[in-house]
Parts: C-alpha cells; sequence; structure tokens
C-alpha cells in the first residue's frame, strides 16, 4: 500500500518538477512584464528604469537572453555574444535584449549584479538591458535556475530558436544565420 501511495504522490509531483522551457518556436514568447526595476534606460551617464513588456519585442530581429544574475551563467553563451558583435547586425533592424534574474544570484551578490548591469548598459548603450529582481521572466517562462537561455525572435515576435543552456559552435552559427537571413 505504501509503495502505491508513493508512485501516486511522484507520479502528482513530476509536472512541477519540470525544468524545461514552455518556450517553442514559431509561437510568440508568453506575455510577462518586469515592473520592479526593469528596462535599464541610460541618459547621459545616469540610468534609470522603466518597465519593459516582453510583448513589445516586435519590429526587429532580436536574439534574447534571459540570465540568472551569476557570472556563470553569463559565461555560458559568451561565444555567442563574441559572435553578435562580430557580425555587426545594423541597429535599425537587429537588437540584443538582455534579461538578468536578479533573484537568483548567489546570495548577497545582488547589489553587485545590478552595478554590473548598469556597467554593460553603458558600456552597450544600444542593447536592451532589463533587470528583473524578482525574477518574474524565469517563473513565467519556466527557464531553469542557474542557467542561460537564448531565443531568437523575428520581426513578428516569433520564436524562431530556443535553447537552455551552452550553445554548441553549430547552434551559435545557426543563430547567426538566422538573423542574417531574416533582417
Amino acid at each position: 500500500m505504501k509503495l502505491k501511495a508513493t508512485v501516486i504522490l511522484l507520479a502528482a509531483l513530476i509536472p512541477s518538477i519540470s525544468f524545461a522551457s514552455n518556450i517553442k518556436t514559431g509561437e510568440t514568447l508568453p506575455g510577462v512584464t518586469v515592473t520592479n526595476k526593469g528596462e535599464l534606460v541610460l541618459k547621459g551617464k545616469t540610468i534609470s528604469y522603466q518597465s519593459w513588456r516582453s510583448t513589445k519585442l516586435t519590429g526587429k530581429m532580436r536574439i534574447l537572453f534571459a540570465i540568472a544574475g551569476r557570472s556563470s551563467a553569463k559565461d555560458l553563451n559568451a561565444p555567442l555574444i563574441t559572435a553578435i558583435s562580430a557580425a555587426n547586425f545594423p541597429e535599425n533592424k537587429y537588437q540584443t535584449t538582455t534579461i538578468i534574474n536578479q533573484s537568483d544570484a548567489i546570495w548577497g551578490t545582488g547589489g553587485f549584479v545590478k552595478s554590473a548591469t548598469e556597467d554593460s548598459k553603458r558600456e552597450y548603450p544600444w542593447s536592451s538591458i532589463v533587470l528583473d529582481t524578482n525574477g518574474i521572466v524565469q517563473k513565467s517562462w519556466d527557464l531553469k535556475k542557474e542557467s542561460s537561455a537564448v531565443f531568437v525572435i523575428n520581426k513578428a515576435g516569433q520564436v524562431i530558436f530556443a535553447k537552455e543552456g551552452k550553445l554548441s559552435t553549430n547552434e551559435i552559427n545557426t543563430v547567426i544565420l538566422l538573423v542574417k537571413n531574416n533582417l
């Protein structure tokens, strides 16, 4: 009897312990709004924040990173960031969007994550950078913690590539070609 109860309990819990993203190619990103901090806006040397919505990701080709607020997650797809810089996509047709999950930072480093995020905005002012202090994007999109996810979004806002974790060299090449072919 105990075995049967254990099996039923495990079967009930399996959907809640799934770590797979619910974002599929051909679909739009699920609607989510980040209001606690949000998108960084640079005016001169001053950073301010504004609400950010996933439903506003239309009109340009985009590579969207959703990353945990820890250097190990950022480093997972550093080769893709290098490839994006080398591709020199036209700013009027392409934009990188990076969402940093500050709630998924190593304990005690949230202030450093915020400071590094603001430094990144100053270094790459044309990029869209979002600081998600409550991890609403990670929760809403069912993304893995302590990781990095990459999405390629076409001009209509549809996902044409989605991957959680480290991209292979072939996947990096695929991402760059998808953007080039859809500009």
